[in-house]
């Protein structure tokens, strides 16, 4: 009740830099283990009830709206991470065979996700998969598999589009004050 209770007051709270903070105070109200400060649009959708305690978040993580986590196994994210909107994590499968009983069978493997990735608007992130640090997942990508570190992966199934140099990653950002024309 307590975890129904703080989730449903975080995911109505307006996008004010004042409610930000108390979102933030209502998710770990709710079990979420979250390090630190991390900005956190909502609204978070987790599933199944009690599973706020199968998610940890690292300090500076961005996550923006509409995430859903499906987390009746655990899933990490690490820190300085960016998860764009509508990003699914699901942790749950179901097999391809009806067992006699009429119903299918389903496994819940955890989600692992390194430190400083980026995944993109739409993708979606299944069970026993690790993301490693750096990575980057295209928006839209269905992620089946682990990802390597400093990779750019995307697709249906997501697959290696190229390796990133860690110097050009640095490098290739521009800064806020950058003189990149839009």
């Amino acid at each position: 009740m307590r975890e129904f209770l703080f989730l449903a007051l975080a995911n109505h709270l307006p996008r004010l830099d004042i409610s930000d903070k108390l979102r933030w105070l209502l998710y770990r109200l709710a079990g979420l283990r979250i390090q630190g400060r991390c900005t956190i649009y909502g609204p978070l959708t987790i599933r199944p009830l009690g599973a706020c305690r199968n998610i940890a978040i690292g300090r500076k993580t961005f996550l923006n709206t509409d995430i859903r986590l499906g987390a009746r196994a655990p899933v990490s994210i690490g820190q300085r991470c960016l998860i764009g909107p509508r990003v699914c994590f699901e942790t749950v499968s179901h097999g391809i065979r009806v067992n006699p009983d009429g119903r299918r069978g389903s496994t819940a493997l955890p989600i692992t996700v390194g430190d400083n990735v980026w995944i993109g608007c739409g993708a979606i992130i299944s069970g026993g998969v690790s993301i490693g640090e750096n990575a980057v997942v295209a928006a839209g990508a269905v992620v089946v598999k682990d990802v390597p570190a400093n990779a750019v992966v995307g697709g249906v199934p997501a697959r290696l589009i190229r390796q990133i140099d860690i110097d050009e990653s640095v490098a290739d950002q521009p800064g806020p004050s950058s003189d990149r024309p839009e």
